[in-house]
């Protein structure tokens, strides 16, 4: 056995240098394209000399007006790269981040109004500022008109290209009427029972709120919950994230602490808040009045349950006075026959 082993081991190897050549190469072979370097890079507001620190761009403008503004574009990479400049309309998402429209969807408002050139070649670890005009039209309407501007790259995966962007908000404002307003719709209200008999249950509020002004707006509000026709209530306080002219946004509220003792009159009002430097608004509020019933079911069976105990109870003695009754006729029977039978015994005895 201890002979075997030293000629078994060149077959083994032999069998193992075979496995290898035949199992594929990694791409990390000779053969594969090195990885392309990480492109990092930035967009901001800016002024010829470069960033100027603002977050984004927010001017009021008269109708016919054209201004000079400037962007930066910051590139980070060890590597000289060429970006798409582009604008576009802005809007906010349903989580309330702002956004341009896609590449391949068509502008129609402020994002129209900006020109700016198309390519930008920034070097490795250099800063570009690049001027850009906005131009508003003479039949421009007042309030806000949102916007966006981004440096994009392209790249290609396979068969599939991916644009990578990179922008800041360019919030135009038409001078005139600036209205905020808010309207709501589509108001629910359902009540959720705490099936504890002793504790009160709770209102789920469910509405839109949109934008129906022409200023870009937010806001506060107040949920009410009123119930025995007004004489209980309960209520609780909301706020309206911002919202562009023209965006909506879902809203949900809960109100807690209420009996549903029948009919449930719930009530949402909104006061709108124009948002923007030096802005000065008319706010016209909102209010949305929706009627559930509600069937106070915990207490109910609480209720029932104690009419059962009570009527279990009242039987209960009904039949111990019964059986009381009973046993004292027993009684007295067995006493008049024991006084029967002791008069006759001593009538005998005589």
């Amino acid at each position: 056995m201890i002979r075997s082993v030293p000629q078994a081991l060149p077959r083994l190897l032999a069998v193992l240098a075979a496995v290898l050549v035949t199992v594929p190469v990694a791409p990390t072979g000779a053969g594969a394209k090195p990885a392309a370097p990480k492109l990092t890079w930035a967009v901001q507001p800016a002024n010829p000399d470069g960033p100027d620190g603002r977050r984004w761009i927010e001017r009021t403008l008269d109708p016919g007006q054209v201004v000079t503004e400037h962007l930066a574009v910051r590139n980070f990479s060890d590597r000289a790269a060429v970006f798409r400049l582009q604008a576009a309309d802005g809007y906010l998402t349903d989580k309330g981040r702002f956004n341009m429209l896609p590449s391949g969807e068509a502008s129609k408002d402020g994002g129209t109004w900006i020109r700016v050139r198309n390519t930008v070649t920034v070097g490795a670890n250099e800063t570009k500022v690049v001027p850009f005009t906005i131009a508003v039209p003479r039949n421009a309407t007042p309030g806000d008109h949102p916007a966006g501007i981004a440096a994009s790259v392209t790249s290609n995966g396979g068969t599939v290209a991916v644009e990578s962007r990179v922008g800041f908000r360019v919030m135009l404002r038409v001078s005139g009427t600036a209205l905020a307003a808010l309207a709501i719709d589509g108001l629910t209200a359902t009540y959720g029972h705490s099936w504890n008999p002793f504790s009160p249950g709770t209102v789920r509020v469910r509405y839109t709120v949109a934008n129906d002004g022409n200023a870009w707006a937010s806001g506060k509000g107040r949920v009410t919950v009123s119930e025995l026709f007004g004489l209980a209530g309960r209520d609780t306080t909301v706020d309206v994230e911002e919202l562009l002219p023209g965006g909506s946004r879902v809203a949900q509220a809960r109100v807690g602490g209420v009996w549903g003792l029948g009919l449930l009159r719930t009530t949402v009002a909104v006061t709108p808040a124009a948002l923007g430097d030096g802005i000065v608004a008319e706010a016209r509020p909102a209010t949305s009045t929706v009627t559930v019933w509600a069937v106070p079911w915990p207490q109910l069976c609480l209720v029932v349950v104690l009419v059962a105990v009570a009527l279990a109870l009242r039987a209960l003695r009904r039949r111990r006075r019964r059986r009381l009754a009973l046993l004292l006729e027993l009684a007295r029977q067995e006493g008049r026959a024991s006084a029967t039978t002791a008069g006759v015994s001593t009538g005998s005895a005589r």
